[in-house]
């Protein structure tokens, strides 16, 4: 497994309800080649993170319609996509049209990334953006079959990148980790920073990473 062949994997996902940002456009939102550009961005970050030793893989559920569907990054909307893309050394431009789109768990997670040199991968349970039957720009959880394709890519992620350990963001990110987990991998879970979780998930890695938080924006 290499980082081309991992995301061609990726783009060959197909689901009914699902938007994969790597083969799918967006006629809304998209420029007319974000797909083939999400797609060189990500292969580009797999090479450079496979290059060094990963702290840890950083996992969250599935892609949001206000952040990884438009960026293709876990974990990271269109305010933070050049954070993600530059802590790797790769350069992109703007993938999608209009003003820049915040999503408020993307906030919290780069708050606390900005404080934290360490190389720590993001990715999801579920590597594409589900959504209602009907209602594209909105979120719901993956179902099993949405789960076990993408905790058999995850478990390629584990074994390309090989992290010292993986931070699981919120329960179904931890019961999918421990499935696939090896022996030499630890997992570590921490509170989603949603519904509530927000000073619990700062708190927790601000303990896990030894730090002084910084006020959020």
């Amino acid at each position: 497994m290499n980082a081309e062949s991992f995301v061609r994997d990726i783009c060959s996902l197909s689901f009914e309800h699902t938007f994969n940002p790597y083969s799918d456009r967006c006629e809304i939102y998209d420029y007319f080649d974000a797909p083939q550009r999400r797609k060189k961005v990500l292969i580009k970050i797999l090479k450079a993170a496979s290059k060094i030793e990963i702290d840890a893989i950083w996992i969250g559920r599935d892609l949001g319609y206000r952040g990884g569907r438009r960026t293709g990054l876990a974990l990271t909307d269109d305010v933070h996509l050049s954070n993600h893309t530059q802590r790797w050394g790769v350069e992109i431009d703007k993938l999608t049209k209009g003003v820049a789109i915040p999503e408020r768990t993307a906030a919290v997670i780069w708050n606390m990334l900005s404080q934290i040199s360490n190389p720590i991968f993001l990715w999801n349970v579920f590597p594409l953006h589900p959504f209602e039957a009907g209602v594209p720009f909105s979120n719901r959880a993956h179902n099993a079959r949405e789960r076990d394709a993408g905790e058999e890519l995850l478990a390629s992620l584990i074994q390309l990148l090989k992290p010292k350990k993986i931070i699981a963001i919120g329960n179904d990110a931890e019961i999918c980790a421990n499935r696939i987990a090896t022996a030499s991998t630890s997992v570590i879970k921490v509170r989603h920073p949603s519904y509530g979780g927000q000073t619990d998930f700062i708190r927790q890695i601000t303990g896990l990473y030894e730090f002084q938080k910084k006020s959020l924006i």
